[in-house]
């Protein structure tokens, strides 16, 4: 290869390594859409169409959160885990409720709203705008967390990991009996990873189990806002 050309390439190869730095970047900050819904919920169904609708919008990451308190009604939710409820309980005093209930759509951990009426969630996104912290990225198996202010000294670093795309559950029994239901990037595990302090740091971020994609957010404990997050 002749010098000039070489020079040409190598130059290609070093803006094509920017671009996809500054496209790292360029994919913050978010609008986190979590949806908490159960299948034994006759009043969900709106509400799970409603984040279909919404799941492939630029700048929205959409999380279906099964919870389990309805499980007593006859129906025991595929997806549902402990943890998923407790992380409702854990946003409903700062969002002025007494307690939990479903259907309910939360953006960035400091709003919410039913979510079952049409183009709730999508004015619930527009009025609530998008994440706006610490830059983070998910590469070379790493979660990088830029250096910024912690509000409160302290964030949480959680794990995600979800089924990108739409899933079909015929319910047996409860109150959706003989009814399949639409799901929407479903959450299949929750995990603390660790802290923030505002400091830039970095976790090693464990392979996924196969067909899960990986989202990550860094918090405000106890419920709080959502101040940063990012997937794959």
């Amino acid at each position: 290869m002749p010098r000039a050309s070489k020079f040409i390439a190598l130059s290609s190869l070093g803006a094509l390594a920017l671009a996809a730095s500054l496209g790292a970047a360029a994919a913050q900050p978010l609008s986190v859409v979590e949806l908490f819904t159960s299948q034994g919920c006759s009043s969900c169904p709106p509400a799970n169409a409603n984040l279909i609708k919404v799941k492939d919008q630029p700048g929205v990451l959409a999380l279906s959160f099964n919870v389990t308190y309805w499980d007593y009604l006859g129906w025991k939710d595929t997806f549902g885990r402990q943890e998923f409820t407790q992380r409702q309980v854990s946003y409903e005093p700062p969002l002025g409720h007494d307690g939990p209930f479903t259907p309910q759509v939360v953006v960035n951990g400091h709003a919410d709203v039913v979510g079952a009426a049409p183009g709730e969630i999508e004015q619930l996104i527009s009025a609530t705008g998008k994440t706006g912290g610490p830059s983070l990225s998910l590469e070379g198996g790493k979660v990088a967390i830029g250096a910024g202010a912690a509000p409160g000294g302290k964030a949480d670093v959680w794990l995600v990991r979800y089924a990108k795309g739409v899933v079909q559950v015929p319910v047996a029994r409860g109150e959706n009996t003989g009814r399949t239901l639409p799901h929407a990037n479903v959450v299949h595990a929750l995990e603390k990873l660790g802290s923030w302090t505002g400091d830039a740091t970095s976790y090693a971020l464990p392979a996924a189990a196969s067909g899960l994609s990986t989202a990550v957010l860094v918090q405000s404990p106890g419920g709080g806002p959502i101040l940063a997050a990012a997937t794959n």
